[in-house]
């Protein structure tokens, strides 16, 4: 859970006032508390107790340097999609001989960048990936440690833009053609066949999914280690998904025991993928109040933050709950918060019963995964401030962008 709560009706962060990082970085401004991080981290970790397991953090769910550094300390893998997202991760000091690289459309150059840097696997998604690995394997003497994303055609039951491990999903390689590949992985020079993988979704607060999908995935194992294919760890993709608005969500133990009970007994190391539910409920979007446009059909509160700073509403109908930063009296009405961009998608909550006055100070709650990370200059406005809390400290960790920002390497043409 965040660590938010209200003293003498000002809403803190760990110990630190949210409206007093309003006044000091101005608003829309993303705060993300250190220890709520940390200690999401940590009961994934514990939850496996004594069989090997690695936790690989989802990359994409938040990419600032000091996330992943504090990650980073903790002993964390990663799991990466794209070469920029490396360089993130070796930039924040985490280790390569921890990192994941999954993604449909690895190029070859970034496949050559993380074969020099070392890392520990490459999550395959096609036919044509794994010749193509090999290829710039052996091209630069080495020998790449590989899994299949192996798609097990299992409902996540979960938004459909958010669904992966169904057979019309783009993501992975169908089930029934996973030993014939796996064959051919084990045939090729370049390639070191190193384990197995699967995501079935994103966001998933029911276990039947995910135990399903880990036993269809331990048997594609046993069938393989019939074969002489050596399969040394298993990638069981992302973590549990959050409480957003009324979800019940299971413990990080109850997760880990439904994912490894197909493997009990063995010593196969287990992987997981946790972004959203690491660092989502560790960070708030705050946001000021502008206007106040009360209508016969709805009433609008137009708000600083839009859409370009927080896409998961307009993209997904996300739902994400709105605290006042000082509780306040007065007749609550029903808002529609929207933003200052020039789309009717641009609404960060709907039907809201809120006490609002022009000049209020709000926050997004759940909103430290794919929020940054999504965000965008749409409409040239500037990206907000990321700023960490830990304890009683306030560190900016992300500067707000400047206009300068907005079109550095633009040209205006001289002829």
């Amino acid at each position: 859970m965040t660590p938010l709560h209200y003293v003498g009706g000002a809403l803190h962060l760990e110990q630190v006032a949210l409206a007093a990082v309003a006044a000091r970085f101005g608003t829309p401004c993303y705060v993300y508390s250190r220890a709520a991080i940390e200690a999401t981290y940590r009961a994934y970790d514990a939850a496996f107790g004594s069989q090997p397991h690695r936790v690989c953090y989802a990359v994409k769910a938040s990419s600032n340097l000091a996330v992943l550094n504090v990650l980073a300390r903790l002993g964390a893998g990663f799991d990466v999609v794209s070469g920029g997202e490396l360089a993130r991760v070796l930039r924040a000091r985490g280790e390569a001989l921890r990192v994941v690289f999954s993604g449909v459309g690895k190029s070859a150059e970034e496949l050559r960048q993380a074969l020099a840097a070392g890392i520990a696997c490459f999550n395959v998604e096609s036919a044509a990936e794994l010749e193509r690995l090999n290829q710039v394997a052996i091209q630069l003497g080495l020998r790449a440690p590989m899994a299949l994303r192996v798609n097990p055609d299992v409902d996540a039951g979960t938004h459909p833009y958010i669904s992966t491990g169904l057979k019309e999903n783009k993501f992975g390689i169908a089930a029934q053609d996973a030993l014939a590949l796996y064959r051919r992985a084990a045939s090729l020079p370049g390639l070191r066949v190193h384990g197995i993988a699967c995501h079935i979704g994103s966001q998933m607060t029911d276990l039947a999914p995910l135990r399903e999908a880990a036993g269809r995935i331990a048997a594609l194992r046993q069938a393989l280690l019939a074969e002489g294919i050596a399969i040394d760890h298993v990638d069981l993709g992302g973590g549990l998904g959050i409480a957003y608005r009324d979800e019940v969500v299971p413990s990080a133990a109850d997760y880990a025991a439904a994912i490894s009970g197909p493997f009990a007994g063995s010593a196969v190391e287990i992987s997981i993928e946790p972004g959203r539910s690491i660092v989502g409920p560790a960070g708030v979007l705050l946001t000021r109040v502008e206007y106040l446009k009360p209508g016969d059909g709805r009433n609008f509160a137009i708000i600083d933050a839009a859409m370009n700073d927080l896409l998961r509403p307009a993209l997904y109908d996300a739902h994400h709950a709105v605290l006042p930063l000082r509780e306040a009296g007065g007749e609550a009405r029903v808002w529609e918060l929207v933003g200052p961009v020039c789309e009717s998608g641009d609404f960060l909550a709907h039907a809201r019963s809120l006490a609002l006055a022009e000049g209020d100070l709000l926050a997004l709650r759940d909103a430290g995964a794919y929020g940054f990370a999504m965000s965008s200059n749409y409409n040239s406005r500037p990206r907000p401030a990321e700023v960490m809390i830990d304890g009683s400290i306030v560190r900016l960790i992300r500067a707000r962008e400047t206009l300068d920002d907005l079109w550095r390497g633009e040209q205006i043409l001289t002829d």
